[in-house]
């Protein structure tokens, strides 16, 4: 089996974060944007079956949401899925930003940049909360290292 967890693109959570408001930037409307960030999803490593369970959902999510995570060599890595495109896109938004980074950076990087690039607002109320619900799982993990 594939490695399931999402190794780093950018050297850093605010880089990720940077770079996804450039790309998001080049679409014209929300559907366009929407459809960049389902292609986001579909790209994710597979999650596996097995921990596609109770001890793993995220609480707070519409959709059902899996969430795992594994430390390694002073960083965490992050694998998610979901039962929903679009919200399996926003985890793939929430990895590249969050995953392969050091527990105290991802501390430090507030999820408020999902409200700053206008994402929360531009999703339904349920999706709204549910993507926040997501940035708070992976904000707790990284609380308890």
């Amino acid at each position: 089996m594939s490695d399931p967890f999402l190794l780093p693109q950018e050297d850093s959570a605010a880089a990720a974060i940077s770079e996804i408001e450039s790309e998001l930037a080049l679409f014209d409307d929300w559907m366009e944007r929407y459809q960049y960030i389902i292609e986001m999803g579909r790209k994710l490593p597979a999650f596996p079956e097995q921990w596609q369970d109770s001890s793993h959902r995220v609480p707070g999510c519409q959709s059902q949401v899996w969430l795992e995570a594994e430390e390694r060599e002073g960083r965490l890595l992050f694998a998610g899925a979901s039962d929903a495109a679009i919200v399996q896109g926003l985890v793939a938004l929430l990895l590249r930003v969050y995953s392969g980074r050091s527990a105290e950076e991802i501390r430090q990087t507030s999820p408020v940049f999902l409200h700053d690039m206008g994402l929360v607002k531009a999703l339904s109320t349920n999706r709204g909360n549910g993507v926040e619900a997501m940035a708070n799982a992976i904000q707790k993990r990284a609380a308890v290292i």
